[in-house]
């Protein structure tokens, strides 16, 4: 059994998506963070190591991270068509766009959000803006998904950082048309039931 350590509105909601996504089996351990607003706090029965979500328990194994989630999952359901297994031939794009995501999209984005992403240091590590949001439009304007034909646990992290807010991903009518198909997915709707306890 998988158990999500999940935080009402927050990174581990996608999360709970994907795992509907996948149709695995798990259950769900409601816990507090420390919110942007100061509210909120550590809570001793999260095990993540930083008291952050998500962090999932699978088998003893912990694993924390969204994109070594994502990964970890897909995996674990391997027969899903949202999961892109070992094989595939789309399984390089799969593992690139997961470490694309953790590595370079949040943290661009982030930094752009508070005001430091113009910095020629951070640009030359992590790239400008203006370049994220170009793979971004690339893919989805190819689309309709990241790879292609084919919704997979990439569609679920981009579009999520879409629902946080909208500004965070281009402005564009392709990604707003990505949106809404994300926005419609069945797996989504029965996530939000569940989000805060429903």
């Amino acid at each position: 059994m998988i158990t999500l350590f999940h935080a009402p509105q927050s990174r581990s909601s996608r999360i709970l998506w994907l795992l509907e996504e996948l149709s695995l089996p798990y259950s769900i351990e409601y816990v507090t963070i420390t919110r942007m607003d100061g509210s909120g706090g550590p809570d001793a029965r999260n095990p993540h190591p930083d008291k952050k979500v998500p962090a999932i328990v699978h088998d003893g194994a912990l694993i924390t991270e969204s994109s070594a989630i994502c990964l970890y999952l897909a995996d674990l359901a391997k027969q899903s068509p949202v999961a892109v297994p070992e094989g595939d031939p789309q399984r390089g794009a799969f593992v690139s766009w997961l470490a694309y995501y953790g590595g370079v999209i949040e943290p661009v984005v982030t930094l752009e959000m508070v005001g430091l992403g113009s910095h020629p240091g951070l640009q030359r590590t992590f790239r400008s803006r203006a370049e994220v949001e170009q793979r971004i439009l690339a893919a989805l304007q190819a689309g309709p998904w990241a790879l292609g034909e084919r919704f997979t646990a990439v569609d679920v992290l981009i579009a999520s950082l879409g629902h946080w807010a909208r500004k965070m991903l281009p402005a564009d009518p392709a990604i707003d048309a990505f949106l809404q198909r994300a926005n419609a997915r069945p797996a989504l709707q029965r996530a939000m039931q569940k989000d805060s306890g429903g």
